[in-house]
């Protein structure tokens, strides 16, 4: 798309309302592949899954840091430390490393690891290292006493304690757990150097004059101070994040991921908690749901797109309102592209593919209009080329919130005065200037300019301001796509510009007619689904673009 295109789309500084609703799609903003958390439960257990990998490798990563940082001292800084003595302690030490640079290459976040094996690797991160600064412990003090150098023995002690409060608070941060379970796993770290310590005074009399009863004291205060503000803070990041959990309910309904943001709202990918099944919910600001006038046009939405049963028409499968009054409701959803990114991506689409496509446009409108009902807002943002049931590039035409009674006036008034609703690339003249009540053919005259868009890569008119744009649907003649790429055939030419006539007497007289008149074209039998089974393959195998079915 030009220069002037990106600039229009972004131009928001007029008074109309331009309505860019968020495309319902199977990727985000950043291209990547939309996950579903499949078998999780209505409780936290699949969001822990995931978020305990993603700590655990967190955490591998910096005690990998910490253990390394510390092996380079022992090598390369000459001030021995009472436990320095011991080669196996060096050994342990490099298996140590080596252990958790292994786990944080093989904890995968995004794979269905399950819970146990995750819980073997919290065990192997946190417990070797433990076992480790026992046996510091150990060797120092017992050294120590060997040497009758108190100072050392002391220096052992406090050098443990110091790392094991260390490890207890990687522990607390970064591990989801319940308060329970995090005082159980945190109360046993801290009570490690406080049994040890008791031990060895009971075992030899002589470290009993080294970690003598008020050292004692001092360390227990310490681990149990440590111990109880982990536990303490494990508690408040859980609730924290269960309330956040909560947050991201609506209904039956857990949202997974933001896809998308626009004048009233945000769509997001969704997942039912009992039927598992994955959806796409479109929720209203809660900014919005003051204006009586938005609340009216999302509901009028709902309604219109309910009514309709077409295949080719996104379904409805909800509509709600929450206790905290956000307004919502559910479709389905859509493993593919817009078609705004399948032409952004992958250039002009082949005369047949595109006349593919519009049929099956037509025959979505097809029911819209026999309902009485005129969409208003066709553009390739709205149009969603998916896969669905094993078939492929399936058109599902969305947003039906400017929908409109043909040749009625709007009782509801959803739009202020001088308002234009829509979108200027491929709005039709008498709705950008309120010449007349729009009917079917001003959706026809949508269509041929989103057909335009598919065979060129560019609407029919640009310019640097959507007024500009709205003057030249009105007033100025369209250059014919071929001159653009020399690949449209002319017939299918001249069915385009004939949707692009000013005058709707001259357009077709229904989706019925422009159904026909494309499929008497030369390459109306020149796409099929084998031919788009094939064409998602390559994609899938060439490009990160991965689709349900195809990959």
């Amino acid at each position: 798309m030009s220069k002037s295109t990106s600039r229009l789309s972004s131009d928001i500084s007029l008074t109309q309302t331009i309505e860019e609703t968020p495309e319902v799609l199977a990727h985000d903003a950043r291209g990547c592949k939309v996950e579903l958390v499949r078998g999780s439960g209505p409780g936290l257990s699949g969001e822990t899954r995931e978020l305990l990998a993603t700590r655990l490798r967190a955490s591998a990563l910096i005690l990998l840091a910490g253990f390394s940082v510390f092996l380079l001292r022992r090598f390369f800084v000459n001030t021995p430390l009472p436990f320095d003595e011991k080669p196996y302690l060096d050994v342990l030490h490099v298996g140590i490393v080596i252990m958790l640079a292994v786990e944080s290459l093989l904890i995968c976040v995004h794979c269905p690891t399950s819970l146990q094996r995750l819980r073997w690797a919290e065990l192997a991160i946190f417990g070797l290292p433990g076992a480790y600064f026992l046996l510091m412990q150990y060797e120092g003090v017992k050294a120590a006493v060997t040497l009758n150098d108190p100072t050392h023995a002391v220096m052992a002690v406090l050098l443990c304690v110091i790392f094991w409060n260390c490890l207890i608070f990687t522990y607390a941060l970064f591990i989801p757990n319940s308060w329970r379970r995090a005082a159980a796993m945190v109360g046993t770290m801290a009570a490690m150097p406080i049994t040890l310590s008791i031990f060895q005074r009971i075992q030899n009399p002589m470290v009993a004059q080294v970690i003598h009863m008020h050292l004692l004291v001092e360390i227990v205060l310490v681990m149990v101070v440590v111990a109880v503000a982990a536990v303490y803070g494990t508690h408040k990041i859980n609730s924290l994040r269960r309330e956040a959990f909560e947050a991201r309910q609506l209904g039956h309904y857990r949202l997974k991921r933001l896809l998308g943001s626009g004048g009233m709202g945000e769509v997001y990918l969704a997942e039912h908690q009992l039927l598992k099944r994955p959806c796409a919910i479109k929720v209203i600001r809660p900014s919005k749901t003051s204006d009586p006038n938005v609340l009216a046009r999302f509901e009028r939405e709902v309604q219109a797109t309910a009514q309709l049963t077409h295949w080719n028409t996104v379904e409805i499968f909800d509509y709600g309102r929450t206790d905290d009054g956000t307004f919502f409701y559910v479709m389905e959803y859509l493993p593919g592209l817009s078609l705004a990114e399948l032409v952004q991506r992958h250039g002009p689409l082949e005369p047949a593919r595109a006349i593919h496509l519009l049929r099956q446009m037509c025959d979505a409108l097809r029911e819209a209009h026999a309902a009485g009902l005129v969409h208003r807002d066709i553009k390739p943002g709205n149009i969603f080329v998916a896969q669905r049931g094993g078939i492929y590039d399936v058109v599902k035409l969305l947003d039906f919130g400017l929908v409109k009674p043909a040749g009625g006036g709007d009782s509801l008034h959803l739009t202020h005065d001088g308002a234009i609703t829509g979108s200027p690339l491929y709005m039709p003249p008498e709705q950008a200037m309120e010449t007349r009540p729009p009917d079917a053919r001003s959706d026809i005259y949508a269509l041929g300019a989103v057909a335009y868009y598919m065979l060129t890569g560019h609407p029919p008119f640009e310019g640097e301001k959507p007024l500009q744009v709205i003057f030249a649907h009105a007033h100025e003649d369209v250059v014919p796509p071929s001159q653009l790429n020399s690949d449209v055939p002319r017939d299918l030419e001249q069915v385009i510009l004939r949707c692009l006539a000013k005058d709707p007497e001259q357009r077709f007289a229904s989706v019925d007619e422009l159904s026909q008149a494309l499929a008497s074209c030369a390459d109306a039998d020149g796409w099929d689904n084998q031919r788009a089974v094939e064409w998602w393959r390559q994609q899938s195998s060439s490009t990160s673009l991965e689709i349900a079915g195809v990959a």
